[in-house]
């Protein structure tokens, strides 16, 4: 280990037994310095993990609670496309519908939001998911994850 880190320290040009200590001391000084960065990165990364853990749940009281009865009402515009096995649109190409029945909720409700904000683009999902409330996003969501 000593030979190795003489080759290190000669190779910055410091050179015998006073340029060995000061090379030594600088390897050493650099690599506590890299230390403190990573420990004060880690640090802050722990520090920021836990401000999301706590507000995460906070966030997530102000999200409508999606109710499959109340959707009953609002699926009629889903049910042409999403609702026929096998069904492909063709405006404005040939496109396989993919069935949402028995989807996870929350995912539901983000490809909606995609949908409404252009995140995700298909002219007949983008025109729908606009005339959504996040309320109606999350009612169709719970009823077609009650699906199997």
């Amino acid at each position: 280990m000593a030979a190795l880190a003489s080759i290190i320290v000669q190779s910055y040009g410091f050179v015998g037994r006073e340029g060995l200590r000061a090379g030594l001391y600088l390897l050493l000084k650099r690599a506590n310095m890299k230390l403190r960065i990573n420990f004060k990165r880690t640090i802050s990364a722990l520090a920021v993990s836990a401000f999301c853990g706590i507000a995460t749940p906070a966030l997530a009281a102000d999200a409508p609670v999606g109710d499959a009865k109340a959707a009953v009402d609002k699926i009629s515009m889903c049910i042409g496309c999403h609702g026929i096995k096998g069904y492909k649109a063709s405006f404005p190409e040939v496109y396989h519908v993919p069935m949402i029945a028995g989807q996870n909720a929350e995912y539901i409700v983000a490809a909606l939001k995609e949908y409404a904000n252009g995140g995700r683009t298909f002219p007949t999902m983008e025109a729908i998911a606009r005339t959504l409330s996040e309320q109606d996003m999350a009612d169709l969501a719970a009823y077609y994850s009650s699906l199997k």
